[in-house]
């Protein structure tokens, strides 16, 4: 099982960023995004073996305010996750980043993600660069911003190959990918609800 739960830390690790710090002039977006049910599909790998998923759901902060959330590696938030042991920003140059992230499921392996940002795009995407030691094959995705009225949609698509990858995938129950992902959703729109941003100008 602790093999089969390793998948689930890719969206935690993107979690990483820091709000920023401004006062708050307005009420923040509409609260009712935050009763938005993730949706969840299941994706074949664009490999020969392995799976994947898509994850798609709302927060309610605007896509700018949210995206400097999403590329501030460098926080002491990310802690808040259950899931999370330790996280420290490696390096920062240009639109390439490296961090370094622990596990409550997997404690003592280090998985090092490399993120490549565009900001042209609100797109960041993202590589496991010792799949070896962290009991996988490969791991790499990307995550999508979107505006959606006054506040964020979120795609976040994943591919990866490790032992029991099918069996976490398909798992419906605590330890599942799906209730694991639902969590990681549920927890972000929480943490992007209490989010403090300027009203319009």
């Amino acid at each position: 099982m602790a093999y089969a739960r390793s998948c689930a830390c890719v969206l935690v690790v993107f979690a990483s960023s820091a709000f920023s710090s401004q006062q708050s002039t307005a009420e923040p977006p509409d609260k009712i995004r935050l009763n938005s049910e993730p949706v969840i599909s299941k994706l074949k790998s664009e490999r020969a073996h392995g799976r994947g998923f898509k994850l798609e759901y709302l927060v309610s902060a605007p896509l700018d305010v949210f995206w400097d959330y999403r590329t501030n590696f460098d926080n002491e938030l990310l802690h808040q996750n259950k899931y999370i042991v330790s996280h420290r920003l490696v390096s920062h140059e240009d639109n390439l980043v490296i961090t370094e992230t622990e596990y409550t499921y997997k404690p003592k392996a280090v998985f090092k993600w490399q993120t490549t940002v565009h900001s042209d795009r609100y797109l960041l995407e993202y590589t496991l660069l010792n799949p070896k030691e962290c009991s996988q094959k490969y791991h790499y995705g990307y995550i999508q911003l979107q505006e959606e009225g006054d506040g964020t949609r979120v795609t976040h698509v994943a591919y990866f190959d490790f032992f029991g990858a099918s069996f976490w995938v398909n798992y419906p129950f605590k330890g599942g990918m799906t209730r694991f992902l639902e969590y990681t959703a549920q927890w972000e729109q929480q943490l992007a609800s209490e989010l403090e941003y300027p009203g319009p100008q």
